[in-house]
Parts: structure tokens; C-alpha cells; sequence
């Protein structure tokens, strides 16, 4: 009953979402639909390490090291080929190819889960410092000039497939982004619904058992972290896309701490909770900054002692455990009710009443 309870909130969440997606340009006016594009974006991003920490227990403090180099990919190939259809490709395929060799040697070397923190986010910070370095006229792929700290500008925005000269409009990459985080979500659950889903949580769970069953940890490890780092690289594409620009900053270290605060206050071991997540904090963060009244950082990290004391589990499992505590109730009230109302052979009152009035 509650898997099937949970299968229907499923659907209808995504039928909604669905919905929002087809009609928000319709209501909303343009540069609320380009903000919202920008959190959609990043919800894609979010999806990513809420995959390999919640459900393969890996947490990788450096997932912008992929969603730069997503993000850096695509620029290079758009500019170079002038459209963006290679360059999408290229920022899911070249993210990939580099989080199965970092994943190999920290895997296969047995490096334990606090070393591979701090690795990730050392191959971030090298991967910042090398962009930065980029800024004289030799640095350059192609024709596309890496620029230094100044970046990259006037990078392509998406096209139509295989068609340069039809760029997608504001309303269209909303479209394209919205529909891409919702494709994203769906793969990800059915992946996760699938036997090689489940031995992803069994490896996390307990790493010994699941090799004694005659499965690679380190395999399943490997597959787990090549899917978040394409993910993540995919997120660079559609970030690049919204503000057609690409620079250094993109490696943020503060970026890699607000993912895990996007999926603390969501939800770990969710995939719907960082989603909501990311919305919510990129939409606090946005209202702080264009009111100019407080510090979002200070803002940011009292909501995450806020949820940390008062929610840990995160939003969307707090609200899963409220439901089912409420109807666990229900059927209990009625079973009361209805064993009150017994009476014996003859007698009308109910039980536990005095028969003598």
C-alpha cells in the first residue's frame, strides 16, 4: 500500500511538473523565466552528487571540477563548430571520460571515503588555477580563446539540433533546460529502480556483503561516479547556455558547499529533495541579493543550522514520514471506533458501558 501510495506521489509530481514546464512562459515575464532557467540548470546539477553521495554513498566535495569542464566543453565546441548540438554531447561525453579515470585510480587504489573528499575538491582548485592561468593569446582550442580570469564571452546558446541558424528563444531553452532536468530525474529513478540501481544501494550499505555476493564494489563504485560526473557536465552545458559566458568561477569551491546544502535541506537519499532544494536556496539567495539587506551567506548557513537541528532528515523525507504517520492513524481510529460499537448477543450498548443504565 505505501509503495503504491509512493509510485502515485511520484507520477503526480511529475505530471505537474510536466505541466508547469509546458505553461510557465505563459505566465511568467522573462526575466523571472531566465532566472527560473538558471535554478533548473542547477537542480541538474544538484541531481548529480544526490545520486553518488545519497544512493552510492560517495560524496564528492569537488562536482564542480565536472560541471566546469561540462561547462568549458561546450563553449569550446560551440564556438568552434558553431552549434550546439556536438558541444552538448561533448559536455556530457568528456566529463564522463574524466570521472572514470579520476574514479579509477581512487577506487581501484582503495582510497578511503574522506581521501576521496579531499581529492576531488584538490583536482577543483587545480582545475581553477589552470583556468586562471589561460589568459594570454597563446591559450587557445581551436578558435576559441580560453581567456584567463576573464573567461570566455559570447559563447553560442543552444540551437536547434544540427541547425545553427535557429537559436532557441528565452521561452525555448526554458523548454529545453526544464524538460532536461525532468528527463534527468526520471533516468535517474529508473536507473535506481533497476537491479543495477539496487546493487548501488547495496554497495553503500554494506560494501563486504555485496562483494560476498559476487559483486564488484569497486566497479559499481566506478559506473556510479562516471554517471554523476556526466550529469554534472551536462549542468555546465545548460548553466553556460542561460548566461552565454564561461569563466573560472565556475569551479567555485562556495559552489561545490551550496550543492550539499541544496541536498541537506532537501533530503539526502532523495531525488526530489534536492530539486526542491536547489529551487528554494537559489531563490532565497536571488531575493537577498537584489534587496541588498542582508549577507546571503549569513542567511544561507542559518537556514542550514535551521534544518540541520530542526529537520535533519530534509524537507521532502520529514513531509514522506508526516503523511504515512498521519494515515497509520487513520485505520487505527476506525478499528477503535468499530470494537466500541460491539455488543454481545442481546446487548445494545457498547462495550464496556454498564447494561443497567
Amino acid at each position: 500500500m505505501t509503495h503504491r501510495l509512493s509510485l502515485i506521489a511520484q507520477a503526480l509530481a511529475v505530471a505537474i511538473a510536466a505541466i508547469g514546464i509546458a505553461l510557465a512562459p505563459g505566465y511568467l515575464e522573462i526575466f523571472t523565466l531566465m532566472q527560473v532557467t538558471l535554478f533548473a540548470a542547477m537542480a541538474v546539477l544538484s541531481l548529480s552528487l544526490a545520486f553518488i553521495w545519497g544512493y552510492g554513498g560517495i560524496l564528492s566535495f569537488g562536482q564542480t571540477a565536472f560541471f566546469g569542464l561540462g561547462g568549458y566543453t561546450y563553449a569550446i565546441a560551440a564556438i568552434n563548430f558553431q552549434d550546439s548540438t556536438q558541444g552538448i554531447l561533448l559536455a556530457v561525453f568528456i566529463p564522463g571520460v574524466f570521472a572514470a579515470i579520476l574514479g579509477y585510480f581512487v577506487f581501484y587504489g582503495r582510497i578511503s571515503d574522506v581521501y576521496l573528499g579531499v581529492i576531488t575538491l584538490t583536482v577543483t582548485l587545480i582545475l581553477f588555477n589552470v583556468i586562471n592561468s589561460t589568459s594570454g593569446d597563446e591559450y587557445h582550442i581551436g578558435t576559441a580563446m580560453l581567456g584567463g580570469f576573464n573567461g570566455i564571452p559570447a559563447v553560442p546558446t543552444f540551437n536547434m539540433p544540427f541547425d545553427p541558424e535557429s537559436p532557441l528563444s528565452p521561452e525555448a531553452s526554458w523548454w529545453a533546460t526544464g524538460s532536461i532536468l525532468l528527463i534527468v530525474y526520471l533516468g535517474l529513478r529508473l536507473l535506481l529502480a533497476s537491479p543495477f540501481g539496487r546493487v548501488v544501494v547495496a554497495v553503500r550499505e554494506n560494501e563486504t556483503r555485496a562483494s560476498l555476493l559476487g559483486y564488484d564494489p569497486r566497479m559499481i563504485r566506478l559506473i556510479s561516479f562516471i554517471i554523476g560526473g556526466a550529469v554534472a557536465g551536462l549542468a555546465g552545458a545548460l548553466y553556460v547556455n542561460w548566461g552565454a559566458f564561461v569563466g573560472p568561477t565556475i569551479f567555485s569551491l562556495s559552489l561545490s558547499a551550496e550543492i550539499i546544502i541544496w541536498i541537506t535541506i532537501g533530503g539526502l537519499g532523495t531525488l526530489l529533495g534536492p530539486v526542491l532544494g536547489c529551487f528554494l536556496i537559489q531563490y532565497i539567495v536571488a531575493s537577498i541579493g537584489s534587496q541588498q539587506t542582508f549577507n546571503s551567506n549569513l542567511v544561507l548557513g542559518a537556514v542550514l543550522i535551521v534544518f540541520v537541528l530542526l529537520l535533519p532528515k530534509g524537507l521532502v523525507p520529514t513531509i514522506r514520514d508526516l503523511i504515512l504517520r498521519l494515515m497509520a492513524k487513520k485505520p487505527q481510529a476506525g478499528s477503535g471506533a468499530a470494537a466500541g460499537l460491539t455488543a454481545a448477543p442481546g446487548n445494545l450498548h457498547p462495550a464496556g458501558a454498564s447494561s443497567h443504565g
